[in-house]
């Protein structure tokens, strides 16, 4: 199966009907407020494993296998990784990648949920296209072509138009067009919008890029990695705290991507401290009394 009939079919796998399952939930609650609440076991000891939520995932929690699975077995697809894939390891951040053409005479703007910060000095962030350099899609064509692009932080005042720019437009047409939402041309250090309706912009120089082996069809590329260097941010006034450093989750309201078609957002918070080894675990004495306790019940 090529990228462009994996496409095709996820496309089909989302509801058929979807206003009609949408119409049937309740409507959007706006008096959620963001709040923190205690851990689920916020008496939690070292050595003491999963808390009871634990087996509150499912009824079999405690007793369910797990099952192998080889990603490349026999009969086994390349749509089926993807769909296990992006179900489990959620929720992932979304870049909202703005590009430029060369020319100036195309722009792109199109979300990505395959996006992770991963060095802070210099600021370098991962994006990853399943589509291979040779038939690159706009974002990934525009990024090749410029160096460029402006990374747009999602909230979830512009959800719906932020989804609305990930529609298979032909290159040539503007998402700002389709989105509705409002480009801005005073980046620093890039010539490519960022998106004004964004709390937190990222512009961005492209570092380097890999492309990988397809495993499913020898001989062709799957996919791309591109690392982006940030080289100036942006940052709404009204969502820093108090230490004019970090931003406010009240005023972020940042949406994450699930599987399937669904997001997330974040309301129900929690702390925890990072420990410190000798003075919360008592150091290496600590451990070795964790090991004892550990084999002690393992005899009974």
């Amino acid at each position: 199966m090529n990228q462009r009939d994996v496409e095709s079919k996820l496309r089909r796998s989302q509801h058929g009907d979807f206003k009609t399952v949408e119409a049937s939930r309740p409507p959007w609650d706006d008096s959620t407020p963001f709040h923190y609440t205690q851990t689920p076991s916020p008496d939690w000891a070292f050595g003491s494993g999963a808390n009871y939520v634990h087996a509150l995932a499912s009824t079999s929690a405690a007793t369910a296998k797990h099952i192998s699975i080889d990603p490349y077995g026999s009969g086994r697809s390349r749509y089926e990784n993807y769909k296990l894939l992006v179900s489990a390891v959620a929720p992932r951040p979304i870049a909202f990648v703005s590009t430029r053409s060369r020319d100036g005479t195309s722009e792109n703007l199109a979300p990505m949920s395959f996006f992770q910060l991963v060095n802070v000095d210099p600021p370098i962030f991962a994006l990853a296209i399943t589509s291979p350099l040779s038939d690159a899609k706009d974002t990934l064509r525009n990024l090749l072509d410029t160096g460029e692009c402006v990374i747009n932080i999602v909230s979830e005042g512009f959800v719906e138009a932020m989804n609305a720019t990930s529609t298979n437009a032909p290159y040539g047409v503007s998402e700002w067009e389709i989105s509705g939402l409002t480009p801005v041309y005073d980046c620093k250090t890039v010539s490519a919008a960022r998106v004004k309706e964004s709390v937190f912009s990222i512009e961005g120089k492209l570092e380097s890029v890999r492309d990988f082996q397809s495993r499913h069809n020898p001989g062709t590329r799957s996919g791309s990695l591109e690392l982006v260097e940030g080289t100036h941010f942006w940052a709404r006034e009204d969502a820093f705290k108090n230490d004019r450093i970090s931003l406010d989750l009240t005023v972020l309201r940042p949406i994450s991507r699930l599987g399937g078609i669904t997001f997330g957002r974040t309301t129900q918070l929690i702390e925890l401290p990072r420990p410190d080894f000798d003075r919360d675990l008592g150091g290496v004495e600590g451990v070795e009394k964790l090991k004892d306790q550990r084999r002690a019940r393992r005899e009974v």
